[in-house]
């Protein structure tokens, strides 16, 4: 009885966990990314939006992450996508139907930075 009560309590305190340490963490872990992509040689280039503020481009975001993801070099940064994903999911729902979204093929890292510029705005204008 003692072994279920723990797990029931340990799981209630894992979905309980504050949302602010896995977006600390998606950041921690983008700048590791982007540290990781200045030195690829592919020199790989991602559709990235030339306005991040722009709602009409947030699928242009979930669609480089993408692209992103699959790049060899990404792969020891799975819980990054994982967490990514999560927070796709909890955004989809409350996304309006978007126009166009005015983009240029840029350098990883700088998109990279602009997507650790758009969670930080979703941290700031979400209720986490």
């Amino acid at each position: 009885m003692k072994i279920h009560l723990y797990l029931l309590l340990l799981a209630a305190g894992i979905s309980a966990a504050p949302q602010m340490s896995s977006m600390a963490e998606l950041l921690t872990l983008l700048q590791q990314m982007c540290d990781v992509m200045t030195k690829d040689i592919q020199n790989l280039r991602i559709e990235t939006p030339n306005n991040i503020d722009d709602v009409n481009c947030i699928s242009t975001i979930f669609d480089g992450t993408e692209q992103l993801k699959k790049n060899p070099a990404m792969k020891k940064f799975s819980a990054f996508f994982q967490n990514f994903e999560r927070l796709k999911q909890w955004l989809m729902p409350n996304l309006p139907k978007e126009g166009e979204c005015d983009t240029e093929r840029r350098r990883t890292t700088i998109f990279i930075k602009k997507l650790m510029t758009f969670i930080r705005k979703v941290l700031k204008t979400q209720d986490w």
